[in-house]
């Protein structure tokens, strides 16, 4: 059961070091097209979501200046190269997790290995994470500043929204606290 729990935390480390990863890309992404008209939208796909939410589309909707979609393109392509290696990291920990079986003699200590690799990536990516967020909210005027803290407070309200949605549409027992 122990293991179980081991392979759930490092499937969730890896997740969440994805969501992280696209998340970046997204803010990039975002600060390219702010001065672009769109163009006609993506084909519904397994990662289209993610070009429709998070902080890239939060970003879009501050009406950036020039000046600012140059200093978070930058921000962020310094920060790129270290959230990939992280995240390749994270990978290749998940791969080499599915690709040992449970009944390998082994199989404990690669799961213990695995957690404890992943737990120290994600410390790193967190931190990464955040100091590339206080490098893009410094760049914002306080105006920005604030109109972004109202945006992500309604995001989440909404993902919180749909995941209550999701949970009492399973008859989850979680959904009734």
């Amino acid at each position: 059961m122990k293991s179980n729990r081991n392979l759930l935390a490092g499937s969730f480390l890896a997740a969440g070091a994805l969501l992280a990863a696209v998340t970046g890309i997204s803010i990039a992404t975002a600060a390219d097209q702010a001065t672009t008209p769109p163009a006609a939208p993506a084909a519904p796909g397994p990662q289209a979501w993610h070009h429709h939410h998070g902080a890239g589309h939060l970003l879009a909707k501050l009406n950036l200046s020039a000046e600012q979609q140059a200093s978070v393109k930058t921000i962020m392509a310094n920060a790129g190269p270290q959230m990939k290696s992280i995240h390749q990291e994270m990978r290749a920990n998940s791969l080499k997790l599915r690709q040992t079986q449970p009944t390998a003699p082994n199989y404990a200590s690669v799961v213990a290995q695995v957690t404890q690799a992943n737990g120290s990536l994600h410390s790193q990516m967190i931190t990464q994470k955040e100091a590339v967020r206080a490098q893009v909210f410094k760049v914002l005027t306080p105006a920005q500043q604030t109109q972004l803290v109202a945006l992500q407070a309604q995001m989440q309200a909404q993902m919180q929204a749909r995941m209550q949605a999701r949970m009492q549409s399973r008859g989850s027992p979680a959904a009734a606290q």
